[in-house]
């Protein structure tokens, strides 16, 4: 390598003190970054409400069967999980910016492909590339809101990641109460070419810029997001630093962070959260409530609710505190869900339904409004539990822990569990209820979210308040 000029070996990103920058543009650049997984909630929530306008569609337009629902809810998981590849080595080769710039493409074509579909392949096709843009846009917007953010503020806006998925799903399930399954993906075209239009006046992370020794471009970056061309301490990118290479991964720095990003995206999959929102109509049948569409607002409601109030405080709390709050909620919340289905199982009134929050009409009265509330109760506090912890810490950590000239691979290795695990636990979610019961399925989740909480209390580094550069030494020491 060419040694490089004194000036040039000088940090740009300095550690916090009296001069840390507080400029207000890096809000603007996250909520730019954070229409990619705005866009990708709406993806996610757009099953609900589609699959049963299209269940009813009447020829020439295309109609679902049983089988082809489920594929319509899957097959975004499987985009999704070759997206987080794709997104792992576009983040390293083109830059954090450019690769939220190229999501929106595949997001576009696909609700655009959608919107004109005449038979049930492009439907699926549709699905699939939108899907493809949810991979990357999870992992990219984390990583570059988490790169321009300074620490004091880097889990408010980090917990946002989150916050706009949860958004989106919730606006896919209310526009769908009034719009018809075309126009409501056109609909999901809006945000990404939002974010396309945004993320152009936006500049590339600091931190990329260094490590392509752009420094005067990084110096502009720094002054544009943070009013300043200092904030924290970059170490220099040596010849050791240029990229991921196997033999890294015997090094504390590389495989610790590594096997803590995999096994959070585990154990947020093993918790039930897709399985409660994919499926949200059938259990809300199950625990005897009629209205379901309404139940998913409901859901969705307490989703950005509590995800909102997490994101708050997630820089005073911290992220194991709130891990392990939210590990515990769920615990007793899914034991509670289990409880209820091996009540009721068995029963004469397994059928029965009744309009949403009314209790089924049984003898003795007492006991089927106690057992209905128990279910209502149940799936809420889940929710909240779900939204305060391990909805949005597993994918700020992941933005945060790893270094630099592994973050493309680790990145993209870790949404690919998680999106695979979301497809898995999306498609045999019905069969585990067949061959455990419903009441041991969630007992099952039950005992994954106490793993959980073990894990996070032995495992997990608490990163509130520390530079990226201060995380990244904590696992090298």
């Amino acid at each position: 390598m060419t040694p490089l000029d004194p000036e040039e070996t000088q940090p740009l990103l300095r550690p916090p003190g009296s001069g840390v920058p507080r400029g207000r543009r890096v809000f603007l650049a996250a909520f730019a970054a954070a229409l990619g997984p705005l866009s990708f909630g709406f993806a996610l929530g757009y099953s609900s409400p589609a699959i049963p306008s299209l269940r009813r569609a009447a020829p020439p337009a295309p109609r679902l069967d049983d089988d082809a629902a489920s594929w319509f809810g899957a097959t975004v998981t499987l985009g999704a999980a070759a997206g987080g590849m794709l997104g792992g080595w576009l983040v390293d080769r083109v830059g954090r910016k450019l690769s939220l710039l190229l999501c929106s493409v595949p997001f576009v074509t696909g609700f655009a492909v959608i919107t004109a579909a005449q038979d049930v392949w492009m439907l699926l096709g549709g699905r699939l590339l939108t899907g493809l843009a949810c991979g990357i846009a999870s992992l990219v917007a984390p990583v570059y809101i988490s790169e321009i953010a300074y620490p004091e503020v880097r889990g408010l806006l980090g917990s946002c990641v989150q916050l706009m998925v949860v958004t989106g799903i919730l606006l896919a399930y209310l526009a769908g109460s009034v719009l018809q399954w075309r126009w409501l993906a056109v609909l999901g075209c809006v945000p990404p070419t939002s974010m396309l239009l945004l993320m152009c006046c936006m500049p590339e992370t600091p931190r990329y810029l260094l490590t392509r020794h752009k420094r005067q471009e990084a110096l502009a970056a720094a002054q544009f997001l943070w009013g300043s061309e200092q904030g924290w301490e970059e170490p220099p990118i040596g010849e050791d630093h240029q990229g991921f290479r196997l033999a890294q991964l015997r090094r504390p720095g590389i495989y610790k962070p590594f096997v803590i990003g995999v096994s959070l995206m585990v154990f947020q999959q093993l918790s039930g959260i897709n399985a409660v929102m994919f499926y949200a109509e059938t259990i809300f049948e199950e625990a005897k409530f009629k209205d379901s569409s309404l139940a998913s607002v409901i859901v969705g409601v307490i989703q950005v609710l509590f995800t909102a109030g997490a994101a708050l405080v997630m820089d005073r709390a911290g992220r194991r505190l709130l891990l392990v709050l939210s590990g515990v909620v769920m615990v007793f919340s899914t034991s509670a869900f289990g409880a209820y289905f091996k009540l009721t199982q068995g029963g004469p009134s397994n059928s029965s339904h009744v309009d949403v929050l009314v209790p089924v009409s049984m003898e003795p009265a007492h006991a089927s409004v106690g057992l209905a509330w128990l279910a209502v109760g149940s799936v809420c506090l889940f929710i909240a539990g779900f939204a305060v912890g391990w909805g949005p810490i597993p994918w700020l950590l992941m933005s945060e822990i790893f270094p630099l000239h592994v973050k493309g691979v680790a990145t993209g290795v870790c949404v690919l569990t998680n999106w695979l695990m979301a497809f898995l636990v999306t498609k045999e979610f019905s069969s585990l209820m067949g061959v455990l019961r419903p009441y041991g399925t969630f007992w099952l989740a039950s005992a994954f979210c106490v793993t959980s909480v073990l894990f996070t209390l032995s495992c997990i580094p608490e990163t509130k308040g520390k530079t990226l550069e201060q995380i990244t030494a904590h696992f090298e020491g």
